[in-house]
């Protein structure tokens, strides 16, 4: 059998073992959030599957460091990593924050920030962030950095990526959810991409009742 076929091979089967693996994150985040909302208001209770965000180190489509310090306490992230040259999964996914941000309470938008952090630094520059940003609404944040930088974060919150051979360059493999972190930095609810943005947007808002 030819190399192709065998590189197709081991790409399906990591993709389904990341899709079982954060699958049963995904479960686990849901039981813990309906539990959650039924003891009380309160989103800092620590989650018991396995733990998704952390520390990171990235600048953002100015230029300026960006750090998890920025947010903690203050603001709820709502995440999707991607690439700015992806022909359709990223641009959708990005729309639907888009839509579900504006579909928020204007009392909660402020306390949600949304971000957008590359897969491909190699490509997606400061300047390209900034561009591609700002495609979409004001208040969303382009997050880059060196390849060490973006690996870290990559592991960090349980990322899938690589590198697949189109043409003279190439595009990029990766998992594709939509991450809503707490104020504790921590994952409380994962959409996956059959999730709609009214969906997500009422989801918010349910995980946020109580903290205007």
């Amino acid at each position: 059998m030819s190399n192709s076929f065998y590189v197709r091979l081991k790409r399906f089967l990591i993709l389904s073992l990341l899709g079982l693996l954060l699958g049963a994150g995904i479960a686990a985040l849901s039981v813990i959030g309906e539990k959650s909302a039924a003891d009380g208001p309160s989103l800092q209770s620590s989650l018991s599957a396995p733990s998704i965000g952390g520390s990171f180190s990235l600048v953002n489509q100015d230029g300026k460091p960006v750090t998890e310090e920025n947010f903690l306490g203050n603001k709820y992230m709502l995440i999707y990593f991607g690439f700015a040259s992806c022909p359709a999964i990223c641009p959708t996914e990005l729309q639907k924050i888009t839509t579900a941000y504006h579909d928020l309470p204007e009392n909660l938008q402020h306390l949600v920030q949304p971000i957008f952090i590359t897969i491909d630094p190699e490509r997606d520059t400061i300047a390209t962030m900034k561009n591609y940003v700002g495609l979409f609404i004001p208040e969303l944040i382009g997050l880059t950095g060196t390849n060490a930088q973006i690996e870290a974060i990559k592991k960090t919150y349980k990322i899938y990526a690589a590198k697949v051979p189109e043409g003279d360059g190439y595009t990029m493999d990766h998992s594709s959810f939509i991450y809503f972190m707490g104020l504790d930095g921590r994952a409380i609810a994962l959409f996956k991409t059959q999730d709609t943005a009214d969906s997500i947007a009422r989801r918010i808002e349910e995980l946020m009742a109580g903290k205007t």
